[in-house]
């Protein structure tokens, strides 16, 4: 215990000492690395150990949440995650939406992680959040920016920076100190179904400058920024979350187009560095016979010293924290024992891993059960002790440069709750997020006078959405409203907000044949949403159809997409075209601004912009792919880069 204690007091002192401000600024560099390794020479295996590890909280039920009743989110600590804490020293942790509900709410969660964790002696936690913004936020009563691809449509990079300055003001004001953001990844595969609109752009060097400001974003706010997901995960068709992706590249391939914004988030002086689950068969040949299928799989990324350590530490320079992306992912847990995923992660260079996420009792056993296994393998000689003083080294170089180790007090004062409850998702931000977003609209296509709208009095207007958006329908309540409140419908004017579904569509189209004026709402997340045929796209045949009918007596159509953009090329005949690039679920209208839960602005900002509130200003990001006759996207291209 003298130890612990006289390890914390050094820290506290040498930190307290040689620690920048939270504006960033820079210090002697070997002055801190002195402290470190006092630190460093202090800990015990266990405690150097238990700094690799991000340990998670997400829900909790006894048993198995694939069993019985379902799971109740974790919004404060039980006595078997003190325990836990107080027992392995984690050196961070993950917040999700289920353990965040208000500010206030959430300060005291973080509180009560952070005193559990130190309770014996241990160091303060990194504690992290995935707040993207677009369709990927945790922080639900916090600003919602556009998202990436949105952010890069502005055509301005400060946006970007302005933005995640944004969330990392809202994350300090909670006590979070690392954004899992920005994603870097170039989405070269329009056929990718998990990175899309989370990407900026298609072009690499587009990317690279938006990741880049993004980081300065972070950074301004006193924020940690994590680059992610390397070497890259834009060029695939698969999800790593339920499978096991293959890009067939070589590195020469990498370097020339997915390597390039990570490159740059480096040089901008991004502080971590996030893997990919991710096989690269002709830079890592190594394979692993899988325990699920007994077939043989290429290493990861995630795994790859080849890549991780000769890649990106010594070819790119990249001097940071690596941390894994969830182990609980397919890709990993289906392939691999949880004994080879800790000896193969940390061996490959990995310095901080993201421990299955606690979901119930039975994935806080198996938790439990990899720290100790970790202990274990470097007892054994299994995994070095050079490796893990290096990764340790990195870490506790990290926290002290954020001032993690100055601070012995989490308690929640009336003034920090007063300060997050005023400042996070306030009235304020919410309009940057707004007005970046107006930026950000982009008016690909507007024939025969369609876009805007010019509503009469007593004019009817239709907002159809596809089913493939239905969860997203609040959003034409909620630009009504808007509206309304700023004076923006004549007298009489009256909107219309349905949902097509498989029973209604005769419904759908006698509804747009009495209506003065239509916009229709499609979104895709895959490239099934685009074929009539599938279930996920079946709603586009009935805006053809309605289309068809409009056009026979000469009224215009309006679409709308929002999220990816590629629906554009599936609806050539409609007279305009919005692309939005996000939305947000939203079955009912929310409250007002600054109450209860936020919402992506996308697409109540698109909708508003079609009856003139506001101008569309962005330009394309991406390329926007051909269909072919089977609805596929194609090499063509339909629409180049830049169009606005």
């Amino acid at each position: 215990m003298k130890q612990k204690w006289k390890r914390l007091i050094l820290a506290v002192l040498t930190a307290a000492l040689l620690m920048p401000s939270a504006r960033g600024e820079t210090v002697p560099s070997d002055m801190p690395g002195n402290a470190v390794e006092s630190i460093l020479n202090g800990m015990t295996l266990e405690e150097k150990v238990g700094q690799m590890l991000i340990a998670s909280f997400r829900t909790w039920k006894e048993g198995s949440i694939n069993s019985g009743s379902g799971a109740k989110a974790v919004t404060e600590l039980n006595e078997e995650m003190r325990a836990f804490l107080a027992a392995y020293h984690v050196g961070g942790t993950t917040l999700f939406a289920e353990n965040c509900r208000d500010a206030e709410q959430t300060l005291t969660l973080v509180s009560d992680l952070q005193k559990a964790n130190q309770a014996g002696g241990g160091l303060p936690l990194l504690v992290t959040v995935d707040q993207e913004g677009g369709s990927i936020v945790r922080l639900g009563f916090g600003t919602t920016g556009p998202g990436n691809m949105a952010l890069a449509a502005t055509g301005n990079p400060q946006n970007a920076v302005l933005m995640a300055k944004v969330y990392g003001e809202e994350m300090r004001l909670l006590g979070i100190h690392a954004d899992f953001a920005p994603v870097v990844d170039v989405n070269n595969n329009p056929n990718n179904p998990v990175i899309g609109v989370r990407a900026f752009s298609d072009d690499p060097l587009v990317t690279a400058r938006y990741g880049a400001a993004y980081v300065e974003g972070l950074h301004l706010a006193g924020t940690m920024a994590t680059l992610k997901h390397f070497p890259g995960h834009g060029n695939t068709d698969t999800d790593s979350h339920t499978s096991f992706p293959r890009i067939d590249a070589t590195l020469e391939e990498l370097q020339a187009c997915e390597l390039v914004p990570f490159q740059a988030g480096i040089d901008a002086g991004a502080d971590m560095v996030m893997t990919a689950h991710i096989q690269y068969p002709r830079i890592e040949p190594k394979t692993y016979v899988s325990i699920s299928t007994g077939e043989s799989v290429f290493l990861p990324a995630t795994m790859s010293r080849t890549i991780l350590t000769g890649v990106l530490r010594n070819q790119m320079g990249f001097e940071g924290v690596i941390v894994s992306d969830s182990l609980d992912m397919a890709a990993i847990s289906d392939h691999f024992t949880d004994e080879d995923i800790l000896r193969l992660t940390i061996e490959a260079g990995i310095d901080m891993l993201i421990l299955p996420i606690v979901r119930d009792s039975v994935i806080f056993q198996r938790v439990r059960n990899m720290a100790e296994t970790a202990i274990r393998l470097v007892r054994e000689g299994e995994i070095s002790m050079e490796r893990i003083d290096s990764s340790v080294r990195r870490i506790l170089t990290l926290k002290m440069k954020y001032g993690l180790l100055a601070k012995t007090d989490f308690s929640v004062s009336k003034a920090l709750v007063s300060a997050a409850v005023n400042g996070v998702g306030s009235e304020e931000n919410r309009l940057t997020a707004w007005l970046i977003t107006q930026k950000a609209l982009t008016l690909v296509k507007n024939e025969n006078s369609a876009f805007p709208l010019h509503l009469q009095p007593g004019d009817k207007t239709l907002i159809l959405f596809a089913d493939s958006c239905a969860s997203r329908s609040g959003a034409g309540a909620l630009a009504e409203r808007i509206l309304s409140d700023q004076g923006m419908l004549p007298e009489g004017a009256k909107i219309t907000v349905m949902t097509n579904t498989y029973d209604n569509g005769a419904t759908c189209l006698y509804a747009a044949k009495r209506a003065d004026h239509v916009i229709l709402v499609n979104r895709v997340y895959q490239s099934e949403c685009l074929n009539p045929n599938t279930g996920d796209g079946f709603s586009t045949s009935t805006f053809d159809r309605i289309i068809e009918m409009r056009h026979e007596k000469g009224l215009p159509v309006i679409l709308v997409s929002c999220q990816l953009p590629y629906d554009a090329a599936r609806f050539p005949e409609a007279d305009a075209v919005l692309l939005a690039y996000a939305s947000s679920a939203m079955r009912t209208v929310p409250p007002t601004a600054g109450e209860g839960s936020a919402y992506a602005p996308n697409l109540p900002c698109a909708l508003c912009t079609c009856f003139g509130m506001g101008e569309a200003l962005g330009q394309l990001p991406v390329s926007l792919p051909a269909l072919s006759d089977e609805y596929t996207l194609t090499t063509d291209i339909y629409l180049p880069i830049g169009v606005r």
